[in-house]
């Protein structure tokens, strides 16, 4: 067990979502935007991780909320990113799960498991398509916009008491996105995350990720432990809690694969 723990969503990831985060040292005098955006993203690139958590939509009035209990399996390098999103509760959706890759420089691609036989590709424009239900996007869980070549700061603002760097994140013709730009404001000191702010092309603002929570992981890196995430749907929102989180543990060769996604095992430990 994490001693306390979107980790995506980074990553969001969230996911997951998800993006990483840093011990609590004091950051360097000056930072400049590359600086922070090549530290985020390194920290975002950490390898092979295994993820617990509990995804709450909450959604539009007269509509039941759903929760769901969730497993990651993830493995993020410079080279490729690779992850599973599998349902471990309640029990009638237990197996269902979703295959994100992305080599780097490279559309995205995936495939959706319905258990108990029942799979169906993803292709690179349906990443911009729901996960489970929720607010977030499949690409909101599997892309590193720090890695980007365009990046800038904006500005500071105060988020939650901590005075923030506005870091904007823009991809250039190589890099494949369904968004225009990311804003994120960064809390050097911790190097985490705050608030994440995503706009689509036309530069219309598509959905706010909100770190609730800071807490540490089993590296003791400071990460966001909970997450609110907020779309263009009136009074709706997604929550997401994290309990558990490990990375000291390592994937056999055909996890990230069709065949691996029916497989509902947990990850040898590597100590």
């Amino acid at each position: 067990m994490m001693k306390s723990i979107y980790q995506l969503i980074h990553r969001f990831t969230f996911i997951a979502l998800l993006a990483g985060s840093a011990s609590a040292a004091p950051p360097p005098p000056t930072m400049t935007a590359k600086d922070i955006a090549t530290k985020l993203g390194s920290l975002q690139q950490d390898g092979s991780s295994y993820v617990r958590l509990t995804l709450e939509v909450k959604p539009l009035p007269d509509s039941p909320k759903m929760t769901l209990q969730l497993q990651i399996k993830q493995r993020r390098t410079a080279t490729a990113t690779e992850m599973i999103y599998q349902v471990i509760w309640p029990k009638a959706r237990a197996g269902e799960g979703v295959l994100l890759r992305q080599p780097a420089g490279q559309p995205a691609s995936g495939a959706y498991f319905t258990p108990p036989d029942t799979l169906r590709p993803l292709t690179a424009s349906q990443m911009k398509d729901a996960l489970f239900g929720s607010d977030l996007t499949f690409a909101d869980v599997l892309e590193n916009f720090f890695a980007w070549q365009n990046q800038t700061i904006i500005g500071t603002e105060v988020i939650d008491r901590v005075s923030c760097q506005i870091l904007e994140s823009k991809p250039d013709k190589s890099q494949h996105s369904n968004y225009g730009s990311v804003r994120t404001w960064v809390d050097l000191r911790r190097m985490v995350p705050m608030r994440i702010d995503k706009f689509l092309p036309s530069g219309t603002l598509a959905r706010r990720i909100t770190t609730t929570r800071v807490a540490a992981d089993d590296l003791e890196r400071r990460i966001p432990a909970d997450l609110t995430v907020s779309a263009v749907r009136a009074d709706a929102s997604t929550e997401l809690r994290g309990s558990r989180i490990n990375h000291a543990v390592s994937y056999a060769n055909g996890t990230f694969t069709a065949d691996g996604l029916k497989d509902p095992g947990v990850p040898r430990r590597t100590e």
